[in-house]
């Protein structure tokens, strides 16, 4: 098993920050040939998900959608911080992964990458890795 810290440092308040290249590069100095990686988010403001890579403006939908869906500002919103909207979405996203891997590579789709989610920022977050 291997474990590592990243840290990423978001520029916008909502913002979908491709890590795919990161984590192939992270692979590869492990020496990983097949195994299983858990990617984590130890933020509540912050998730990670797989989709679209190829496309820019699939970020820009998808972010799109969740600002339509669950507004920044809300008189309902009981949260004092203010960021109820950021709890939210990362909730939806989740804040883990488990993806495969063969041939020391990462096992997605022709299109697929893997995306840090900022709800909260701009701000200096981490991202754990664990390799099996």
């Amino acid at each position: 098993m291997h474990r590592e810290i990243i840290a990423i440092k978001t520029r916008k308040r909502e913002e979908l920050v491709d890590i795919t290249a990161k984590v192939r590069e992270l692979i590869r100095s492990k020496d990983i040939e097949k195994g299983c990686l858990v990617i984590f988010v130890p933020h509540t403001t912050a998730g990670i998900t797989v989709n679209e890579g190829a496309d820019p403006t699939v970020k820009e939908d998808l972010l799109y959608v969740l600002r339509k869906l669950i507004p920044h500002r809300d008189s309902e919103y009981k949260h004092l911080e203010g960021n109820s909207d950021a709890h939210i979405k990362a909730s939806l996203l989740g804040s883990s992964l488990t993806l495969l891997i063969e041939n020391g590579d990462l096992i997605l789709g022709r299109w697929q990458a893997i995306f840090f989610a900022e709800f909260d920022g701009p701000r200096q977050r981490r991202i754990h890795f664990s390799l099996y």
